[in-house]
Order: structure tokens, then sequence, then C-alpha cells
């Protein structure tokens, strides 16, 4: 059973960012609405907060919260195994976001995600600095990462 559930805050686009990520990752479902009473803070009926899973995680969400919003310092990290799953989340999750480096997007809502292949996982942990450097420096130069890239890198020790 699941004992820390991610929460995040939203400005008023929880149940929006809800259907939003439930149809990006498979394994997703949303749960169940939360809605305002006479007891507010907002207008009875409006949508206060949403549960759903993510690839089988438990999130809950929130309309409102505190300042400033989502910052890069959390993120989500989504370890994938091919090239056409980072692509395919890539591109969903960066429409209407912004791309950054190294594999960081940040979606459309502020959301920070890292979208990761396993294997670059492995080649980091190779005993062989060498190896392991080269596969960071040829990572440093992408934005979304490319599997051949960081096996040309890692495999064939050139510099990519």
């Amino acid at each position: 059973m699941q004992t820390i559930t991610p929460f995040l805050c939203f400005k008023g686009h929880a149940e929006e960012a809800m259907n939003f990520y439930t149809s990006v990752f498979r394994n997703s479902r949303p749960g169940t609405i939360l809605r305002y009473g006479d007891a507010g803070p907002g207008p009875k009926g409006a949508v206060m907060g949403v549960e759903f899973q993510l690839n089988g995680q438990d999130f809950m969400a929130l309309n409102g919260g505190p300042e400033p919003g989502f910052t890069p310092a959390i993120s989500f990290m989504i370890v994938c195994e091919t090239q056409d799953e980072i692509d395919e989340l890539w591109s969903k999750l960066s429409e209407g976001g912004t791309p950054n480096v190294c594999g960081w997007l940040t979606d459309r809502f502020g959301v920070t995600w890292q979208v990761t292949p396993r294997v670059l996982l492995e080649m980091m942990r190779d005993p062989d600095e060498a190896k392991s450097q080269r596969v960071m420096r040829a990572m440093m130069t992408m934005a979304k990462l490319d599997i051949a890239e960081l096996r040309r890198a890692y495999e064939e020790g050139a510099d990519a």
C-alpha cells in the first residue's frame, strides 16, 4: 500500500490537469472529484480537488494553494524503456510547455518532468568513469534524450 502520495496545487486547473495526465500515461485513471460545499472557501459545487492514478501511482491535486507554484526543484522522473516511449511522452508533456536540457521539461501546468531512458541510469552507474563522463557530456547537449546517441557516446568513446 502506498503511504506517500504526491499532492499538487494548481491555480484552478486541477481537474484539467488530472484529465490531461491520465490521457498521457498508460495504466492511469481519474478518480474522485471533491467539490466545495457550503463551508467554502470556494463556490459551492466548484472543484476543490481531485484524486487520480498515473501508472498505478496515486496523486491528489487541489485548486489553489500557496505561492509561488511549481518549480523544477521538485520533478517527476519517468523511466522509459524505449526511444518510442521517450518520444511519445516528450511530445505529449511538452505540448504547451517548455523543453529544458538533459531530458527535463516543464508542462503547460508548470510541473517539471524528467523523461529518462533506463539505459542512461545504467550507463551513469558504470564504474568506468571515462564511459560515464562521455555519456554525461552527450546528455548535456540534448533536450529530449536520444538513446542511440547516448549509447554511441558510451560504447564508441566518441564525444557526442
